[in-house]
């Protein structure tokens, strides 16, 4: 079933096209992984995606036009961690992890009820966050803060994860950590997950699609090995990019 579709979607801001005329599925259990150069769209399609953006073609999820679904319906379905977050509140960790369960609550002066107590721990577990959740979200780390999102989204409980880099700011062990604990959120069902990442090796680790991305058109689509082909790859970067990862994974011999 396909989870999210895409067609002949662009992004003009005046007569540049950001992205431009992109289509693509997204089914139950993928993960796909946006990938290109800087400046290619990445970041500009999923935000159009999740409607932060302007944009002319067809979102669909869940069969929907995303246009007639009322903000905290598709929220419900649908939730977005952004590449860098600005906090100017002293909101706790566990504060601002509560506030991915508003699209399910039945107001803004409800309670809280025990199924959103139990996402709101298990989102603090999964990311290690469980000692820090009564600490200040001024006080935390750039890795720190970028969990507390990510735990805040996992809280939400959408059916569809939307990532734009979220190991930004994260070290290796984090790193490590964010995207086995995605892939195993990927395995219930229901699931798709979408992300724009600059790292080559987590895209072929992780995903199970890729959509490779160049000056705002699609320059690969398909699963990841196929879209990540040494020929796609060469065309869009311009350089041998298997030969650059076996040199510097060289360094470790």
């Amino acid at each position: 079933m396909n989870m999210l579709q895409v067609e002949n979607l662009a992004v003009r801001y005046g007569a540049l096209a950001v992205v431009d005329g992109v289509s693509f599925t997204v089914e139950e259990g993928q993960w796909l992984m946006i990938v290109g150069p800087n400046g290619a769209g990445k970041s500009t399609l999923v935000d159009a995606v999740t409607r932060g953006a302007a944009y002319t073609g067809m979102v669909r999820f869940r069969g929907r036009d995303t246009a007639d679904y009322r903000p905290a319906e598709l929220a419900r379905g649908m939730g977005m961690l952004m590449q860098s977050h600005s906090v100017g509140y002293s909101f706790t960790v566990e504060e601002v992890v509560r506030l991915g369960r508003y699209a399910w609550s039945g107001g803004l002066f409800s309670g809280l009820t025990d199924e959103d107590g139990e996402k709101i721990d298990a989102a603090l577990a999964a990311t290690g966050l469980e000692a820090l959740r009564n600490q200040s979200v001024l006080t935390l780390s750039g890795g720190e803060l970028q969990r507390t999102f990510l735990a805040q989204l996992l809280a939400q409980d959408p059916g569809l994860l939307i990532l734009d880099e979220p190991s930004n700011h994260l070290d290796l062990v984090y790193q490590k950590q964010v995207f086995g604990l995605i892939r195993d959120w990927l395995k219930a069902p229901g699931r798709a997950v979408i992300s724009v990442v600059h790292d080559l090796s987590l895209a072929r680790a992780f995903g199970t699609h890729a959509l490779l991305m160049n000056r705002g058109k699609a320059a690969a689509l398909g699963p990841v090995a196929e879209a990540l082909s040494d020929g796609y790859l060469a065309a869009v970067y311009g350089m041998d990019v298997r030969g650059w990862m076996r040199e510097m994974l060289g360094q470790w011999d």
